[in-house]
């Protein structure tokens, strides 16, 4: 039989298992032990807190069975995002460039860095090992966090938005960051990522254009997958839809 309980100290070592063999992209669980550490113990201190407004808690759920005691999936809540460092997203919007005298009328598709997100909670880290898979497992998995929302709407924010895996490649290659992010970081996306998933989002704002970018000057490989998420994260983004 399996359960879904809150996350124990005593599951630190196969929670770095799964940040491990969850593959490039997975920010909200860097492979870092001590950081991973920190993520279980702000998890405990939320629960035993009395809450009346969401703020800097995060909980964390993993998946146990119980005939094994083996622990194979992951997920959580995090109450408010970007209240003590911005959260950033880029911004779908739209320009039009048109001229009646030439008869050209053009709908242009443009990216906007923007912190639109902030005080939102925020659903991420959900994994599930392979062994685990299958009979409902994710979809309960994924369940439990709106379930424990409902039951204490105090801790959360009347918005709910949900943290995805993007696409990349079995080398962890990310196309959007090939044809955007590396021009202005000048690093590999794992290393970038790997930065973003241990809290340090302030380069963002340093390196990336302040400027919106017009998606038809990116590589088409790169305007492919915006809006999109990884392959193993789709069965995720179709129980959420």
């Amino acid at each position: 039989m399996k359960v879904i309980r809150p996350i124990r100290s005593t599951d630190i070592d196969a929670l770095v298992h799964m940040a491990k063999s969850a593959g490039a992209g997975f920010t909200s669980l860097p492979p870092v032990r001590e950081f991973l550490q920190k993520k279980i113990d702000l998890s405990e201190q939320s629960f035993a807190a009395e809450v009346q407004e969401p703020g800097h808690q995060r909980y964390m759920f993993v998946l146990e069975d119980l005939t094994t005691g083996k622990v194979g999936g992951c997920c959580a809540v995090e109450a408010a995002c970007g209240l003590d460092e911005p959260f950033y997203n880029y911004h779908v919007g739209l320009t039009v460039h048109a001229s009646h005298e030439l008869q050209v009328y053009n709908r242009m598709p443009t990216l906007y860095l923007s912190n639109d997100y902030t005080g939102t909670s925020v659903l991420v880290s959900l994994y599930l090992a392979p062994d685990f898979r299958g009979g409902g497992a994710g979809r309960l998995l994924s369940k439990c966090r709106f379930a424990f929302m409902a039951q204490f709407t105090r801790r959360f924010a009347g918005k709910i938005i949900a943290e995805m895996r993007g696409v990349s490649d079995e080398h962890g290659r990310s196309p959007f960051w090939e044809g955007l992010g590396r021009h202005f970081f000048s690093i590999d996306y794992d290393r970038a990522e790997h930065v973003v998933g241990m809290g340090n989002k302030a380069f963002i704002a340093e390196l990336m254009p302040k400027h919106p970018i017009y998606t038809l000057l990116l590589p088409p490989e790169a305007q492919t997958v915006l809006g999109k998420v990884h392959p193993d994260t789709a069965p995720a983004l179709h129980l959420l839809e």
